[in-house]
C-alpha cells in the first residue's frame, strides 16, 4: 500500500531503498522557503542500522504489512533466545539484540507475538507489563521528601527500577517492560 511521505507515523513499517524499515521518530518541518517535508528517523529491521531521511509530500513509499504469529519463549541459549511456535511447536532461535533491552524481561513460558516478513522473524513484541520480584531495595532516608519519593530497586531479572518507599525486597510488583517503570504492586 503506497502512502505519501508526509503521512508516515512512528511505528509504521516501510520499504525504502530495498530494505524494511520502522519509523522511530518523525518531525514535520515547514520551512519559510520551499515545500514542507517530514524528517523521519528509520531503523532497519533486518540489520539494525539507523537512517535519517527527508520525505516531501510528493514522494510515496510502500507501507509494509507484517504477519504476526503467537510464540512462547522457552530459554536463553548463550546470546540466542529460543522460541516455540504455538501452532506447530517448531522452535526458532533469534539473536538477543533483535529484541534489545526488553529481552531482560523475558520469562520462561512467556507468550510473545513475533512479527514476520516473508516468513522471516524481524521483531518480537513482549507483553507491555510483567510481574517481577524485588530482590534488593535501598532504604528510605528519613526527611528526604524534598526530592522525589521513589527509591532504586533491583528486580530478580537484574533490571533496576525506581519504586515507592513502601516497597521492600521480596515484594512482587508489576513493571512496564518498555518504559522500565513501576506500575503497581502485584496482587
Amino acid at each position: 500500500m503506497k502512502i505519501s511521505g508526509v503521512d508516515i507515523r512512528p511505528g509504521n513499517i516501510i520499504e525504502y531503498e530495498g530494505g524494511i524499515w520502522r519509523a522511530v521518530k518523525i518531525q514535520h518541518t515547514q520551512p519559510g522557503k520551499g515545500g514542507a517535508y517530514m524528517q523521519v528517523e528509520l531503523k532497519n529491521l533486518i540489520d539494525g542500522r539507523k537512517n535519517n531521511v527527508r520525505f516531501r509530500s510528493a514522494e510515496t513509499v510502500e507501507r509494509v504489512r507484517l504477519d504476526t504469529k503467537d510464540f512462547q519463549f522457552l530459554y536463553h541459549d548463550g546470546d540466542m533466545l529460543v522460541f516455540m511456535d504455538k501452532e506447530n511447536y517448531e522452535q526458532v532461535s533469534l539473536p538477543e539484540d533483535l529484541i534489545g533491552e526488553p529481552a531482560a524481561f523475558l520469562q520462561d513460558g512467556m507468550d510473545v507475538v513475533m512479527e514476520l516478513y516473508n516468513e522471516r522473524p524481524i521483531s518480537v513484541q513482549l507483553p507491555d507489563q510483567i510481574e517481577a520480584t524485588i530482590v534488593e531495595a535501598d532504604a528510605v532516608v528519613k526527611g528526604q521528601t524534598a526530592s522525589s519519593s521513589y527509591k532504586p530497586a533491583m528486580l530478580d531479572n537484574g533490571v533496576r527500577v525506581m519504586v515507592p518507599p513502601h516497597i521492600s525486597a521480596g515484594t512482587r510488583i508489576v513493571v512496564d517492560v518498555y518504559e522500565k517503570t513501576y506500575v503497581r504492586r502485584a496482587d
